[in-house]
């Protein structure tokens, strides 16, 4: 008999119903990294006008220390660590804008 496999084994047969697509909660930390560095760089880069309206200040403030949780938890601290000192500096500039 020849090596083929049994065509009625449910062992050999694709299942309809399986979701290929791919994990929608797996985050790439070194996306998140480079996307937070990319936001700190304009905060840090901001000397006499701000970098951004009121609204997006807020906005950063939320979700920078809240994405930076997808990476190692050091880095993460660091990160918002140097963030909210930006935060701080530039702030009055955001309000004086707004």
């Amino acid at each position: 008999m020849s090596e083929q496999g049994d065509f009625f084994n449910p062992a050999h047969v694709a299942d309809p119903l399986k979701d290929t697509r791919p994990d929608p909660t797996y985050v790439d930390p070194q996306s998140v990294r480079e996307e937070l560095t990319a936001i700190l760089a304009v905060a840090k880069a901001a000397r006499d006008t701000a970098p951004w309206d009121l609204r997006t200040h807020r906005y950063h403030q939320v979700v920078f220390p809240q994405m930076s949780n997808w990476l190692p938890p050091e880095e993460a601290e660091q990160l918002r660590r140097q963030f909210a000192l930006e935060l701080e500096r530039i702030e009055p500039m955001v309000r004086a804008a707004a």
